[in-house]
């Protein structure tokens, strides 16, 4: 388990026992406890707060890849998000991150938002993230080395992106 930051964790290990089957074919579990300020005027997990999730998990992934030592450079090109469930306090998010298109400079990930709360899928997302030269001017492909350390990570869950 590595620490991405104080208040939530992930795994990427090949261990399933702490994986809901939901989450089964996702390398990379971000467990992401939800903070009473979170909340919005409805008593819900406000909408902005998925996105920050999403960036940690999607962070998380990258550490789980050694993609992310302060060297590579990307930008954040598209996200969208799904709201399927409304999230109350208290409750902790299970955070599933897939890569489901790996392309020449870009990577279109995949989340999906488990409450542990409900034992439910509470809300989907994608993101679709380019990598830059270390100017962050011009894109730059992924070297065959990352393309196979995410392939072979994504494979150990029984996930093959398209290509």
């Amino acid at each position: 388990m590595t620490h991405s930051n104080e208040s939530s964790t992930s795994i990427s290990d090949t261990a399933n026992e702490h994986r809901p089957e939901l989450l089964a074919h996702y390398p990379v579990i971000h467990y992401q406890p939800i903070q009473w300020g979170e909340m919005d005027a409805f008593n819900h997990l406000n909408n902005v707060v998925y996105y920050r999730y999403a960036e940690s998990a999607r962070i998380s992934y990258l550490h789980a890849l050694g993609m992310f030592d302060g060297s590579m450079v990307t930008v954040l090109a598209q996200s969208s998000c799904q709201y399927v469930r409304p999230v109350t306090y208290p409750d902790t998010l299970l955070l599933g991150v897939r890569c489901k298109r790996l392309g020449n400079t870009s990577m279109a990930m995949e989340y999906s938002y488990y409450s542990t709360a409900q034992e439910i899928i509470v809300a989907t997302a994608e993101a679709v993230v380019v990598r830059l030269d270390s100017d962050g001017k011009d894109k730059l492909p992924w070297t065959a080395a990352e393309r196979q350390r995410l392939l072979a990570l994504e494979a150990k869950f029984g996930h093959t992106p398209e290509l």
